[in-house]
């Protein structure tokens, strides 16, 4: 699989909207959550399909995710990071780690009906945007989140974004069995197959992760350092963090 990963960066011919005679956008912190089921031969991932009206990547199939949330580092959690992967997260970031982690929940949430976390008595205040984890008394829980990598949107492109890829086993994150369900932001949302997601319309840094992903689960003795892929004045740049 890792020879179909030429490159996690997309090229100016791969079909996304291109600027260019002005300034380039501010990259916004991001946070995007790569759920792995075990329950069949093969393991399987959650994906969907973003709407053709997005700017940022639209038609194409990626894992949920979103932009990070001023509020989101106010969430409670049933548990925090693991130290190894909040360490990891604070490398070249002025950002809490706990709130891209927060982040990544949401928008699972938000993106498909899935709720990572655990029951319990919650609060009636909560920060905003969390409304319907206290209406359901869920606490998100952060300690079964991986950190995956870190790819920053290059600068041609409309919308640029600082994302964090999580990754997490669906038995052991999800508060139940229910099925995903299809909403404004994904539709076609399905548990696939690594091979199968790799026949599928992606951007190259969703490509690039599965990859990662791959690699996780065909040697998950070995130590796995997180990738960053970003621009520089050089061009394109990936370290290990």
């Amino acid at each position: 699989m890792s020879g179909m990963l030429k490159t996690a960066f997309d090229k100016e011919e791969d079909g996304d909207v291109v600027i260019k005679g002005k300034p380039s956008p501010r990259p916004k912190d991001a946070a995007t959550l790569i759920l792995v089921r075990r329950d069949q031969t093969q393991p399987r991932v959650l994906m969907g399909k973003r709407a053709g009206t997005n700017a940022f990547m639209p038609d194409k199939y990626v894992f949920p995710g979103g932009r990070v949330d001023p509020h989101d580092g106010k969430a409670l959690a049933w548990e925090e990071l693991h130290p190894e992967v909040e360490a990891k997260l604070r490398l070249q970031s002025r950002r809490l780690p706990r709130s891209m982690a927060l982040t990544a929940i949401r928008e699972l949430f938000e993106e498909t009906g899935l709720i990572m976390g655990r029951s319990a008595e919650m609060p009636d205040a909560c920060p905003i945007g969390w409304e319907d984890f206290h209406r359901l008394d869920v606490v998100p829980n952060l300690a079964p989140l991986t950190f995956i990598g870190r790819a920053v949107t290059p600068p041609y492109r409309p919308r640029r974004f600082d994302a964090r890829f999580f990754m997490a086993e669906a038995e052991e994150a999800l508060i139940d069995e229910r099925p995903p369900v299809d909403g404004a932001e994904l539709s076609d949302l399905q548990w696939v197959t690594l091979a199968d997601a790799m026949k599928l319309d992606l951007p190259s840094v969703t490509r690039f992760m599965l990859g990662e992903i791959a690699e996780r689960l065909a040697k998950p003795q070995d130590a796995h350092r997180p990738p960053f892929l970003r621009w520089t004045r050089t061009g394109h740049q990936t370290d290990r963090l």
